[in-house]
């Protein structure tokens, strides 16, 4: 089985879609699936090896320089081919990553979803051209609908089959102003009837985004997240006696670190003697560097400052050393978090952890029964069951037992892997 799946790069960001396709293509390469692993407008970055190809496809430089000049579109390939090249992309972003106002941005990603008929026509025909000619899929895989311009064309000229994975698609539409939503949403649904089929990690998000983008529920597989948990192992034998709250995720409002620190400074408000301590891990833009500096100034003002420690974006084996460190985790996010893959690394350490009871996470803790539900809705509730567990040692280790095990056998890449496989060798013997 030939795959090309075509996944989104976050230039220097660590994101969780790419370190999930990267070990599901790792894995189905050993399962003797002949699957090529593609970026689009930058490479991708992940914490173990990469398994995606030196090729970029829609070269983000390329992009942007196709909708804001005319003149650009008419330059001929040879005098721009070379700033599709992933080490020049990696160059330009790493140093200073493209700022697209608002408006463009809207105006931008409705052109790149128009594919072949929008300001982007040349870079979807090189990107088509490769694809046939150079990967020779006998099936495409999207890693999400926003980049898959290419699939009507894609589905019209070779009938073969297009798979796309769903990932928080509606947070970055819901970002957009509302006359640029109304026409993203109604080029996506054009673009939906495209595709056979759809994974989502959730139930949840498999009927959300069924509703928004009128996609009938049968094209829907669900496919739970899978991790390696391997690195994780003997974790949870390895922890401090300090009573540690562990945060691992992107510094951002629409993550709830304010909620993190918001409850760290609640429960110490509290505390007589021992204080509880905060670590927090994550992937810092500059855009939210001011927010930052908003949440330490709180901690600071409660003279909180020598119990928090940040610990900056980690790689893989300083994030280990984070959960050694940590005795309960959250992740508490204002949004309806479509993956939390930190949540299950978490787990797989065998920490409990103390989730808002929305998104993926109602279906992932009733799976692995590794932690506690909170209401979001309430203000005090994850301050309440954060401090719960750090009160109760025993139950604590009794749900970081249940949650590692649970997430051993339910939440590993090769199950991940094999269940994909499925859906490809399915969606090929349909034809």
């Amino acid at each position: 089985m030939r795959v090309t799946y075509i996944t989104a790069g976050a230039a220097d960001m660590i994101c969780g879609s790419c370190l999930r396709d990267n070990a599901l293509v790792r894995k189905l390469r050993e399962q003797e699936c002949e699957i090529t692993l593609v970026p689009v407008y930058t490479p991708i970055t992940v914490e173990e090896e990469d398994f995606s190809t030196d090729k970029l496809l829609l070269g983000g430089i390329s992009v942007y320089l196709e909708q804001s000049s005319s003149l650009f579109r008419k330059l001929p390939n040879f005098l721009t081919n070379w700033l599709d090249r992933p080490s020049v992309v990696k160059f330009f972003t790493s140093r200073k990553p493209i700022q697209v106002e608002a408006e463009n941005l809207g105006n931008l990603t409705l052109s790149i979803l128009k594919g072949e008929n929008g300001n982007q026509k040349r870079s979807f025909n090189k990107a088509f051209k490769w694809i046939q000619e150079e990967a020779q899929p006998e099936i495409i895989n999207f890693s999400n609908l926003l980049i898959a311009g290419l699939a009507p064309k894609f589905k019209n000229e070779t009938k073969l089959p297009v798979v796309v994975t769903l990932q928080g698609d509606d947070l970055f539409i819901n970002d957009f102003k509302d006359e640029h939503r109304k026409k993203i949403i109604k080029e996506l649904k054009i673009i939906a009837t495209s595709v056979d089929a759809f994974i989502t990690f959730s139930q949840l998000y498999a009927e959300k985004m069924a509703s928004l983008l009128d996609i009938p529920i049968e094209k829907f597989h669900i496919i739970n997240l899978g991790i390696d948990a391997e690195p994780f192992s003997g974790i949870s034998e390895k922890k401090t006696n300090n009573r540690t709250i562990g945060y691992f995720g992107r510094i951002a409002p629409e993550k709830g670190f304010h909620n993190a620190v918001n409850s760290f400074i609640e429960i110490n408000k509290d505390a007589a003697n021992e204080k509880v301590r905060l670590v927090a891990g994550g992937w810092l833009s500059e855009t939210d560097k001011n927010y930052f500096r908003e949440q330490t100034g709180k901690i600071n003002s409660h003279n909180l400052s020598s119990y928090f420690e940040y610990i900056g974006s980690p790689d893989l084996e300083k994030k280990k050393e984070l959960f050694k460190r940590i005795n309960v985790f959250t992740l508490p996010t204002d949004q309806d978090e479509p993956k939390g893959l930190s949540v299950l690394e978490a787990q797989a350490s065998g920490i409990p952890v103390v989730q808002p009871n929305k998104g993926i996470f109602t279906e992932m803790l009733n799976k692995t029964k590794g932690g506690v539900l909170y209401n979001d809705e309430d203000s005090s509730s994850l301050s309440k069951e954060l401090l719960a567990l750090l009160d109760n040692p025993d139950r604590a280790e009794e749900l970081g037992k249940t949650g590692r095990i649970n997430t051993l056998e339910h939440f590993n890449d090769n199950k991940m892997a094999t269940d994909t496989y499925s859906v490809y060798e399915n969606l090929l013997n349909q034809k």
